[in-house]
Protein backbone atom coordinates (compact mmCIF):
# COMPACT_ATOMS: atom_id res chain seq x y z
CA UNK A 1 0.00 0.00 0.00
CA UNK A 2 1.49 3.44 -0.81
CA UNK A 3 1.84 6.00 1.44
CA UNK A 4 -1.28 8.26 -0.18
CA UNK A 5 -3.53 5.10 0.52
CA UNK A 6 -2.12 4.63 3.87
CA UNK A 7 -3.00 8.38 4.34
CA UNK A 8 -6.29 8.09 3.12
CA UNK A 9 -7.12 4.91 4.82
CA UNK A 10 -6.22 6.87 7.94
CA UNK A 11 -8.36 9.69 7.23
CA UNK A 12 -11.30 7.51 6.90
CA UNK A 13 -10.99 5.71 9.92
CA UNK A 14 -10.27 9.25 11.74
CA UNK A 15 -13.46 10.25 10.33
CA UNK A 16 -11.82 13.09 8.82
CA UNK A 17 -14.10 13.18 5.18
CA UNK A 18 -13.35 16.97 4.67
CA UNK A 19 -9.21 16.43 4.79
CA UNK A 20 -10.45 13.24 2.45
CA UNK A 21 -12.39 15.09 -0.18
CA UNK A 22 -9.58 17.18 -0.72
CA UNK A 23 -6.50 15.17 -0.33
CA UNK A 24 -5.86 14.78 -4.33
CA UNK A 25 -5.76 18.37 -4.79
CA UNK A 26 -3.85 19.77 -1.94
CA UNK A 27 -1.03 16.71 -3.07
CA UNK A 28 -1.51 17.93 -6.43
CA UNK A 29 -0.60 21.79 -5.28
CA UNK A 30 2.10 20.40 -2.92
CA UNK A 31 3.87 17.45 -6.03
CA UNK A 32 3.51 21.22 -7.99
CA UNK A 33 5.56 23.05 -5.42
CA UNK A 34 2.70 25.57 -4.97
CA UNK A 35 2.59 25.09 -0.91
CA UNK A 36 5.06 23.62 1.01
CA UNK A 37 4.37 21.00 3.98
CA UNK A 38 3.62 23.43 6.78
CA UNK A 39 0.85 24.72 4.38
CA UNK A 40 -0.37 21.64 3.10
CA UNK A 41 -1.39 20.67 6.50
CA UNK A 42 -2.96 23.37 7.53
CA UNK A 43 -4.94 23.57 4.18
CA UNK A 44 -6.25 19.81 4.94
CA UNK A 45 -7.02 21.10 8.14
CA UNK A 46 -9.02 24.03 7.14
CA UNK A 47 -10.75 21.84 4.83
CA UNK A 48 -12.23 19.51 7.58
CA UNK A 49 -13.18 22.45 9.31
CA UNK A 50 -15.04 24.11 6.81
CA UNK A 51 -17.06 20.39 5.88
CA UNK A 52 -17.80 19.95 9.93
CA UNK A 53 -19.09 24.00 10.18
CA UNK A 54 -21.11 23.08 7.20
CA UNK A 55 -22.46 20.04 8.60
CA UNK A 56 -23.09 22.07 11.51
CA UNK A 57 -25.31 24.77 9.88
CA UNK A 58 -27.31 22.35 8.37
CA UNK A 59 -28.07 20.28 11.39
CA UNK A 60 -29.01 23.64 13.19
CA UNK A 61 -31.31 24.50 9.90
CA UNK A 62 -32.89 20.93 9.92
CA UNK A 63 -33.53 21.20 13.53
CA UNK A 64 -34.98 24.92 13.21
CA UNK A 65 -38.47 23.64 11.14
CA UNK A 66 -37.91 26.13 8.93
CA UNK A 67 -40.84 26.52 6.21
CA UNK A 68 -38.80 27.46 3.11
CA UNK A 69 -35.24 27.79 2.75
CA UNK A 70 -35.32 31.25 1.70
CA UNK A 71 -33.02 34.22 3.20
CA UNK A 72 -32.94 37.82 3.57
CA UNK A 73 -30.58 38.09 0.58
CA UNK A 74 -33.92 37.03 -1.82
CA UNK A 75 -36.24 39.32 0.29
CA UNK A 76 -37.48 41.89 -2.59
CA UNK A 77 -37.41 44.84 -0.21
CA UNK A 78 -38.37 47.02 -2.56
CA UNK A 79 -41.76 45.73 -3.73
CA UNK A 80 -43.20 47.77 -0.75
CA UNK A 81 -41.71 51.03 0.22
CA UNK A 82 -43.06 51.62 3.31
CA UNK A 83 -41.15 48.01 4.48
CA UNK A 84 -38.48 49.41 7.38
CA UNK A 85 -35.30 48.08 5.63
CA UNK A 86 -33.00 49.57 7.59
CA UNK A 87 -34.08 48.20 10.69
CA UNK A 88 -34.15 45.00 9.08
CA UNK A 89 -30.67 44.88 8.26
CA UNK A 90 -29.72 46.36 11.37
CA UNK A 91 -31.39 43.25 13.61
CA UNK A 92 -29.88 40.68 10.90
CA UNK A 93 -26.41 41.74 12.47
CA UNK A 94 -28.17 39.85 15.54
CA UNK A 95 -26.84 41.75 18.11
CA UNK A 96 -30.30 41.39 19.31
CA UNK A 97 -29.89 37.95 20.23
CA UNK A 98 -26.31 38.87 21.85
CA UNK A 99 -28.42 41.08 23.98
CA UNK A 100 -31.45 38.80 24.35
CA UNK A 101 -34.02 41.12 23.15
CA UNK A 102 -36.73 39.95 20.74
CA UNK A 103 -38.73 41.31 18.04
CA UNK A 104 -42.12 42.08 16.85
CA UNK A 105 -42.98 42.28 13.18
CA UNK A 106 -46.25 43.09 12.33
CA UNK A 107 -48.53 44.54 9.61
CA UNK A 108 -51.34 43.46 6.94
CA UNK A 109 -51.75 39.71 6.25
CA UNK A 110 -48.82 38.83 2.96
CA UNK A 111 -46.48 41.57 3.53
CA UNK A 112 -43.45 38.98 4.17
CA UNK A 113 -43.57 39.22 8.14
CA UNK A 114 -42.83 35.13 8.25
CA UNK A 115 -40.10 35.86 5.71
CA UNK A 116 -38.13 38.19 7.35
CA UNK A 117 -38.81 36.42 10.53
CA UNK A 118 -37.60 33.03 8.96
CA UNK A 119 -34.63 35.33 7.02
CA UNK A 120 -32.86 36.33 10.69
CA UNK A 121 -33.02 32.73 11.74
CA UNK A 122 -31.33 31.54 8.71
CA UNK A 123 -28.88 34.17 9.46
CA UNK A 124 -28.93 33.18 13.78
CA UNK A 125 -28.13 29.56 12.74
CA UNK A 126 -25.57 30.50 9.99
CA UNK A 127 -23.65 32.34 12.84
CA UNK A 128 -24.11 29.62 15.31
CA UNK A 129 -26.84 30.16 17.22
CA UNK A 130 -29.60 27.70 17.45
CA UNK A 131 -33.31 28.38 16.53
CA UNK A 132 -36.80 26.71 16.24
CA UNK A 133 -39.84 28.28 14.11
CA UNK A 134 -43.06 27.37 14.84
CA UNK A 135 -46.98 28.63 14.37
CA UNK A 136 -48.00 29.92 18.04
CA UNK A 137 -51.20 27.66 17.84
CA UNK A 138 -49.10 24.61 17.42
CA UNK A 139 -46.29 25.81 20.25
CA UNK A 140 -49.49 25.78 22.16
CA UNK A 141 -51.00 22.78 21.37
CA UNK A 142 -47.75 21.07 22.33
CA UNK A 143 -48.15 22.01 25.57
CA UNK A 144 -51.88 21.02 26.07
CA UNK A 145 -50.56 17.95 24.80
CA UNK A 146 -48.05 17.48 27.81
CA UNK A 147 -50.81 18.47 29.59
CA UNK A 148 -52.65 15.25 28.82
CA UNK A 149 -49.46 12.95 29.38
CA UNK A 150 -47.94 15.05 32.30
CA UNK A 151 -44.90 15.58 30.01
CA UNK A 152 -45.71 19.20 29.75
CA UNK A 153 -42.30 20.08 32.22
CA UNK A 154 -39.82 18.15 29.44
CA UNK A 155 -41.52 20.13 26.40
CA UNK A 156 -41.69 23.34 28.77
CA UNK A 157 -37.54 22.90 28.59
CA UNK A 158 -37.53 22.02 25.00
CA UNK A 159 -39.09 25.23 24.14
CA UNK A 160 -36.92 26.93 26.38
CA UNK A 161 -33.81 25.65 24.93
CA UNK A 162 -33.43 27.31 21.84
CA UNK A 163 -31.03 30.75 20.94
CA UNK A 164 -33.88 31.71 19.20
CA UNK A 165 -37.46 31.10 18.84
CA UNK A 166 -39.62 32.63 16.06
CA UNK A 167 -43.23 32.35 16.98
CA UNK A 168 -45.63 32.88 13.73
CA UNK A 169 -49.24 34.24 13.66
CA UNK A 170 -49.12 35.44 17.24
CA UNK A 171 -52.65 37.04 18.55
CA UNK A 172 -54.66 35.60 16.02
CA UNK A 173 -57.23 34.63 18.22
CA UNK A 174 -58.17 34.84 21.86
CA UNK A 175 -56.02 32.76 24.37
CA UNK A 176 -57.77 30.08 26.97
CA UNK A 177 -56.90 30.64 30.43
CA UNK A 178 -54.73 27.26 30.03
CA UNK A 179 -52.81 28.92 26.95
CA UNK A 180 -52.20 32.17 28.58
CA UNK A 181 -50.64 30.24 31.33
CA UNK A 182 -48.53 27.78 29.08
CA UNK A 183 -47.26 31.37 27.12
CA UNK A 184 -46.39 32.92 30.83
CA UNK A 185 -44.48 30.13 31.45
CA UNK A 186 -42.75 29.79 28.01
CA UNK A 187 -41.74 33.58 28.33
CA UNK A 188 -40.59 32.75 31.90
CA UNK A 189 -38.56 30.20 31.34
CA UNK A 190 -37.04 32.37 28.38
CA UNK A 191 -36.19 34.97 30.28
CA UNK A 192 -32.88 36.37 28.78
CA UNK A 193 -33.40 34.44 25.39
CA UNK A 194 -34.99 35.84 22.05
CA UNK A 195 -38.16 35.65 20.30
CA UNK A 196 -39.42 36.88 16.72
CA UNK A 197 -43.44 37.36 16.61
CA UNK A 198 -44.89 37.84 13.50
CA UNK A 199 -48.64 39.16 14.26
CA UNK A 200 -51.70 41.00 12.03
CA UNK A 201 -52.20 43.54 14.91
CA UNK A 202 -49.79 45.78 16.57
CA UNK A 203 -49.18 45.05 20.20
CA UNK A 204 -51.56 47.43 21.70
CA UNK A 205 -54.41 45.18 20.43
CA UNK A 206 -52.98 41.73 22.04
CA UNK A 207 -54.47 42.65 25.73
CA UNK A 208 -57.92 42.23 24.81
CA UNK A 209 -57.19 38.60 23.72
CA UNK A 210 -56.26 37.45 26.99
CA UNK A 211 -59.05 37.02 29.50
CA UNK A 212 -57.32 37.55 32.90
CA UNK A 213 -55.92 41.34 32.81
CA UNK A 214 -53.20 40.80 35.42
CA UNK A 215 -52.05 38.27 33.13
CA UNK A 216 -52.07 39.83 29.98
CA UNK A 217 -50.22 42.43 31.68
CA UNK A 218 -47.57 39.91 32.74
CA UNK A 219 -46.68 38.64 29.43
CA UNK A 220 -47.13 41.59 27.68
CA UNK A 221 -44.68 43.36 29.77
CA UNK A 222 -42.12 40.21 29.41
CA UNK A 223 -42.57 40.31 25.75
CA UNK A 224 -43.43 44.30 24.46
CA UNK A 225 -40.85 45.94 26.76
CA UNK A 226 -38.05 43.69 25.42
CA UNK A 227 -38.61 44.09 21.86
CA UNK A 228 -38.03 46.24 18.74
CA UNK A 229 -41.22 46.89 17.07
CA UNK A 230 -40.94 46.50 12.86
CA UNK A 231 -43.99 48.08 11.67
CA UNK A 232 -44.34 46.44 7.89
CA UNK A 233 -47.22 47.89 6.30
CA UNK A 234 -47.73 47.63 2.03
CA UNK A 235 -49.56 45.78 -0.41
CA UNK A 236 -49.32 41.77 0.04
CA UNK A 237 -47.12 39.36 -2.44
CA UNK A 238 -49.85 37.09 -3.11
CA UNK A 239 -51.54 37.90 -5.43
CA UNK A 240 -48.43 37.37 -7.69
CA UNK A 241 -48.44 33.50 -6.96
CA UNK A 242 -52.24 33.13 -8.47
CA UNK A 243 -51.83 30.48 -11.35
CA UNK A 244 -50.29 31.54 -14.65
CA UNK A 245 -49.90 34.97 -13.10
CA UNK A 246 -46.33 36.31 -14.13
CA UNK A 247 -45.41 37.95 -10.97
CA UNK A 248 -43.07 41.16 -11.86
CA UNK A 249 -41.00 40.99 -8.54
CA UNK A 250 -38.95 38.41 -6.81
CA UNK A 251 -41.92 36.78 -4.51
CA UNK A 252 -40.75 35.10 -1.00
CA UNK A 253 -41.92 31.90 0.23
CA UNK A 254 -44.55 31.59 2.62
CA UNK A 255 -44.45 35.40 3.11
CA UNK A 256 -46.64 36.96 6.01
Amino acid sequence: MSRAHQLEASLRTLRLSGMLDTLDARLAQARAGEIGHLEFLSMLCGDEIARRDAGAVDRRLKAAHFETTANLEEFDFAYNPATPVAAIRDLATLRFIEAGESVILHGPVGVGKTMVAQGLGHAACRRGYTAVFTKTSRLLADLAGGHADRTWAARLRRWARPDLVILDDFAMREFTPAQADDLYEVLTERAGRSLIVTANRAATDWYSLFPNPVVAESILDRLVNAAHHLAMPGRSYRPNKRPGRTPRHADPETER
